[in-house]
């Protein structure tokens, strides 16, 4: 083996161990719920985003491409950031229905057992 692929193994096992470490930090965040969820949530989103770019720079080898790689990143991040704003009037003017019979009746349940506590819900 040459140097220069014996220095990329090494690289390669260090990304592996930094994603290894990004996974346990972002489980420990997640399980150990110190703050708010959406403060969770933004660590977790924020520890994903840093292990994507590592698997993209490193394993797919794009921190050794040229800059033609900008120009097909491109036309995906057009679409990618198009995709909110096209189901963004689905979502404004509420086009799908948020009853849910399994709800009704988990409240209906919830309800009966909060004003008779002796008497156990039906299963």
């Amino acid at each position: 083996m040459t140097d220069s692929h014996a220095s990329h193994g090494r690289t390669y096992l260090m990304i592996f161990v930094i994603l290894c470490c990004l996974t346990v930090v972002s489980v420990i965040a997640d399980e150990v719920k110190v703050a708010d969820r959406s403060v969770v949530l933004a660590i977790v989103a924020a520890i994903a985003m840093a292990k994507a770019t590592c698997v993209v720079l490193y394993f797919m080898h794009l921190k050794f491409e040229r800059g033609w790689k900008y120009l097909l990143l491109g036309p995906t991040l057009l679409l990618a950031a198009s995709v909110p704003f096209a189901l963004a009037a689905d979502l404004a003017f509420h086009y799908y229905a948020n009853d849910v019979p399994q709800q009704r009746e988990f409240e209906r349940l919830e309800a009966a057992s909060t004003s008779s506590d002796h008497v156990a819900a039906p299963h």
